[in-house]
């Protein structure tokens, strides 16, 4: 049924095995009915325009008692409404509540072994778009893929049920049919590789238009698409990809009405209406083998037998070869591996320890230059560090591989004397706070966004909030939701305020090590002097590293370190750089002037 791909491809029948296995094992009850309900939909009807079309014009023909005929018309509403009846109620009932429940468990499958994954996989761009096609994708795959195995099967035995009449009634007339379908079957092929093509290129230009879709409706756009002069530019864009979707279907409609008649003309009026007719009517009027209900009813079968077979020839292959590339996405997706393995010691100490890094490098995957090279620090317990250096100097990188969000290339990082690599991962990371350069506020309360956690301990919570200089009044205290995604009345934080929310993580969480990235980044100056003094008072059972570019924040530091090109140029307190009047004394003393300046 289906050809074989690439070596390092499954098939596109293995696919859809596959596909429909993963649905079956989150609800077989749903798969099953789906795949039943083909039948019920497909075969009644199509038995029917043959069976009881003919049975009716046979009895009415035959002069027999006419009731008959009556009965017979009974039976076929009956099954009719039967058929409507059950569909109905699939639809309503067990679909549309089944399909959301795929969905739900498929994406929460898909997220969960997302987040399983090394940042390395985020930083591969065909990695990253293939899983987000395949999150996109998801919903659309549950429908489509399994509406066509539902509707295969219920052509493929439309197909057996409609030719086992035909053949009783004349072998001759369904040879006819078959070879009507199988001589212009090259034409229906083509058309359908058309509307395929049709539709692959229709996908790609919509995504360019619903591009500015994001654009003019998402709140990150809003203030400077009012305030800046970009709107007619991006209507003209707009009105260019509008331009390009109207003249793709220009360029397919001609060739697809040509083939499309070419082929209906073949079939329908050329076998159908042609040869057919003239053969039955000599069974009629010559052999009179045939009777009138066999007639009526091999024009009938003749055009399900046509669909069906394009159907499952054609039109099905087509669509299941795309749906098998889709899934075929997913499968590599499920079965990726995190290149960081999970170490065997599962318990660290929960009080600050010696960290000691030698001979670090490290080169992120699909360079040739190392990002750090070199690096050997240690961080003694307790101590306030402080890395800073111009963007790009490898900062933020040197704690990722703290936390082990990578791992090095080369070197080792220890805490307490032990590998790190030797802890489990979820240990290691459980005794890190981190606030990063590029934090998030989430859509839940207030607590919860610095908790991190369903059940945040709220006066732990308030106090977090005081120390980070969180003053904003809510509501409903720290069970105030935050973003308007859940909660129409959800609170809108300002930068400053999100960033101070942040901040309290790390005031929560009972751990031994915070690392603040660019911690007071929004923050005004008060705040930020506010804030320096929270750290090094309310983080002294902690071992604390913050990255900066605003160096009035390192002044308190036990230790600095200045990162250049991936390697350390300079260390030491702010006293003792300052007096060796190199880099940090340079930076230092262009941000005090920058800032006497504006102060003028």
């Amino acid at each position: 049924m289906f050809k074989k791909k690439e070596k390092d491809e499954h098939s596109i029948f293995s696919n859809v095995l596959f596909f429909i296995k993963l649905l079956f094992h989150m609800s077989p009850v749903f798969v099953i009915c789906e795949l039943l309900f083909s039948i019920v939909m497909i075969m009644p009807s199509n038995l029917i325009s043959v069976i009881g079309v003919k049975y009716i014009i046979d009895v009415f023909s035959s002069g027999e008692r006419l009731e008959r005929i009556t009965y017979a018309v009974l039976t076929i509403a009956a099954v009719l409404i039967i058929s409507v009846v059950i569909s109905s109620v699939f639809g309503n009932l067990l679909f549309d509540r089944g399909r959301e429940k795929i969905y739900y468990l498929l994406n929460k499958m898909l997220y969960e072994k997302a987040r399983s994954l090394d940042l390395e996989s985020y930083d591969d761009p065909k990695f990253y778009n293939d899983f987000i096609l395949t999150i996109e994708s998801s919903s659309d795959n549950i429908q489509n893929l399994l509406g066509l195995v539902r509707n295969y099967i219920g052509h493929i035995f439309s197909f057996i049920a409609v030719s086992s009449v035909l053949l009783t009634i004349d072998p001759v007339c369904f040879l006819i049919i078959i070879l009507t379908i199988v001589i212009f079957m090259p034409i229906s092929k083509k058309v359908g590789e058309l509307q395929m093509g049709r539709r692959k290129d229709n996908t790609r230009l919509h995504r360019r238009s619903d591009y500015f879709q994001r654009i003019f409706y998402l709140q990150d756009y809003a203030k400077e698409v009012r305030m800046n002069n970009i709107s007619p530019l991006l209507i003209d864009r707009y009105n260019e990809a509008a331009d390009a979707v109207v003249e793709n279907q220009k360029k397919y409609w001609q060739k697809i009405s040509a083939f499309s008649c070419a082929q209906e003309t073949g079939v329908q009026v050329v076998g159908f209406m042609f040869i057919l007719p003239l053969y039955l009517g000599y069974c009629v009027i010559v052999k009179k083998s045939v009777s009138p209900g066999d007639f009526v009813a091999t024009f009938n079968g003749a055009y399900s037998i046509a669909m069906s077979i394009n159907f499952i020839t054609i039109w099905a292959l087509a669509q299941f070869s795309e749906r098998g590339k889709m899934v075929e996405k997913y499968r590599q997706f499920l079965k990726s591996d995190s290149k960081i393995k999970s170490g065997r010691i599962s318990e660290c100490e929960s009080v600050p320890q010696e960290i000691c890094i030698k001979n670090l490098s490290f080169t992120y995957p699909g360079n040739e230059k190392p990002t750090l090279s070199g690096i050997n620090l240690t961080i003694k317990p307790y101590e306030k560090i402080a890395l800073v250096g111009y963007n790009g100097a490898g900062k933020t990188t040197l704690t990722n591989l703290l936390m082990r969000l990578y791992d090095v290339t080369d070197g080792e990082i220890k805490i307490g004397g032990t590998d790190i690599r030797d802890f489990s991962l979820s240990a290691h990371r459980n005794r890190f706070a981190a606030v990063f350069q590029d934090f998030q506020v989430y859509a839940c309360s207030l607590g919860e966004n610095v908790a991190l956690d369903v059940e945040p301990n709220k006066a732990d919570v308030m106090e977090a909030l005081k120390q980070s200089g969180f003053t904003k009044e809510t509501k409903n205290g720290t069970d105030s939701e935050i973003l308007r995604e859940f909660d129409d009345n959800g609170i809108m934080l300002s930068g400053g305020e999100s960033q101070k929310a942040a901040i309290a993580r790390a005031f929560y969480k009972k751990c031994p090590y915070a690392i603040l990235d660019e911690p007071s980044a929004n923050l005004d100056p008060i705040a930020e002097y506010n804030l320096n003094r929270a750290i090094m008072e309310n983080a002294k059972d902690k071992t604390v590293i913050f990255i900066s570019h605003r160096l009035s924040t390192t002044v308190n530091a036990d230790k600095i370190y200045v990162m250049e090109n991936g390697k350390i140029i300079e260390s030491g307190s702010h006293d003792e750089l300052m007096k060796k009047n190199g880099t940090y004394a340079y930076m230092f003393n262009l941000q005090a002037e920058k800032y006497k300046n504006e102060q003028s």
